[in-house]
């Protein structure tokens, strides 16, 4: 880790429009170094954004094509060849979703108006890595044959991991249903971190911008609220961004458990006392009135009061068939194959509470019900 690259540039930015965000964008990054520190003319420059499924840009789920369109059309005046890339998670009846997702959320549009070559990571083949563990990982080859790499994470929540940003977006270098492998090896979120700072650190990622424009809140990483959050936060370091965004949620990075892995292994910074923060704000702005998903554990529950509080309050997935599509990407997307594809019951037994069911459904037909039928009553005389 590079203690000098602790910087992190919070920028106030309305909205999506382009020359407002280019204008913000260079500024951020003048103040953490500039361009001309990582950008060459004639370099092959790869944007990997956030494309978790077919979503539009204003859902809040997944880069904002007008984001992309703001830092390519940077990148294009600085004589550069701009590459967009990612794979969306989920599939259906065995079919990827990144070709869809690619056309839904606007990228293809604006790489082909903006000159920009749309690079699908489930097609462009993969580089063999090793593991802390020494297995074998396949990342998608993009990454490693851009002469550089920035990482285009979307300000949200998630359920499992209560927030996502930066060092999360990474994940989306995994091709295709390798994805719910991965998933289905982590019996817990700090496992499931270990992973994910594994691919961090197999990958060489030079620079960080968040779209924190339109963020979101309540129950991400899909079925959240939209938030107005109107900022962009720009670092080398994705971790030490992830703290400061975390920060601006109410959030403790060290509290996260997905996050243990990348703190323990040194990955970046995240002691705030040791990060920079510059822009226009020298502080970390508290976005206020922002909701945080309810707490799912998938830790060790340890004994006594706080174990109890845990089974009374814990909830689970549950198909509302009023509301589903039958389009089975809940099905198929399951780690561990326990979703009836007729009656679209789960096998809770079975359940390793991933929350892919959840996280994938764009129709938001996966509900999140408290198994204590007390909880579960007055809940819903709460919503009456």
């Amino acid at each position: 880790m590079n203690m000098k690259n602790s910087k992190v540039a919070i920028m106030e930015c309305p909205n999506y429009d382009i020359e407002n965000m280019m204008g913000k964008i260079n500024a951020g990054i003048d103040l953490i170094g500039g361009w001309g520190q990582w950008i060459k003319a004639g370099m092959n420059v790869l944007l990997k954004v956030n494309l978790i499924g077919p979503l539009t840009p204003d859902s809040a789920a997944v880069t904002h094509c007008e984001f992309v369109r703001a830092i390519t059309r940077i990148l294009k005046h600085l004589g550069c060849n701009v590459w967009i890339g990612d794979s969306a998670g989920g599939a259906i009846g065995g079919k990827a979703q990144t070709a869809k997702s690619l056309t839904i959320s606007g990228l293809e549009k604006i790489a082909q108006e903006e000159g920009a070559i749309i690079k699908n990571f489930d097609r462009e083949g993969v580089v063999e890595i090793k593991n802390s563990s020494g297995k074998i990982m396949h990342l998608a080859k993009p990454m490693f044959d851009a002469d550089f790499v920035i990482n285009l994470p979307k300000m949200k929540t998630h359920l499992a991991g209560i927030y996502t940003g930066a060092v999360k977006n990474l994940f989306g270098c995994v091709p295709g249903q390798k994805k719910a492998e991965y998933h289905k090896a982590s019996p817990t979120t700090s496992a499931f971190g270990e992973i994910i700072c594994d691919i961090n650190i197999a990958l060489n990622v030079g620079l960080n911008i968040m779209d924190g424009i339109m963020a979101m809140d309540k129950m991400g990483p899909i079925s959240g609220g939209k938030y107005s959050a109107q900022k962009i936060v720009m670092s080398t370091d994705a971790l030490a961004l992830d703290t400061i965004a975390a920060k601006m949620m109410g959030l403790q990075i060290q509290d996260l458990p997905i996050f243990q892995a990348s703190i323990h292994r040194e990955i970046g910074e995240w002691r705030i006392e040791k990060i920079e923060i510059c822009g226009d704000y020298d502080v970390p702005p508290r976005l206020i009135n922002f909701k945080l998903p309810r707490m799912i554990s998938r830790e060790g529950k340890g004994s006594g009061i706080l174990a109890k509080l845990i089974d009374i309050m814990k909830t689970r997935p549950r198909i509302d068939l009023k509301i589903c599509k039958k389009c089975n990407l809940c099905v198929d997307s399951c780690p561990v194959q326990i979703i009836d594809r007729q009656t679209k019951k789960i096998d809770y037994e079975k359940c390793i509470e991933c929350m892919c069911c959840h996280e994938l459904c764009i129709y938001k037909a996966v509900k999140l019900v408290n198994v204590n039928r007390v909880i579960r009553f007055l809940s819903r005389l709460k919503r009456q």
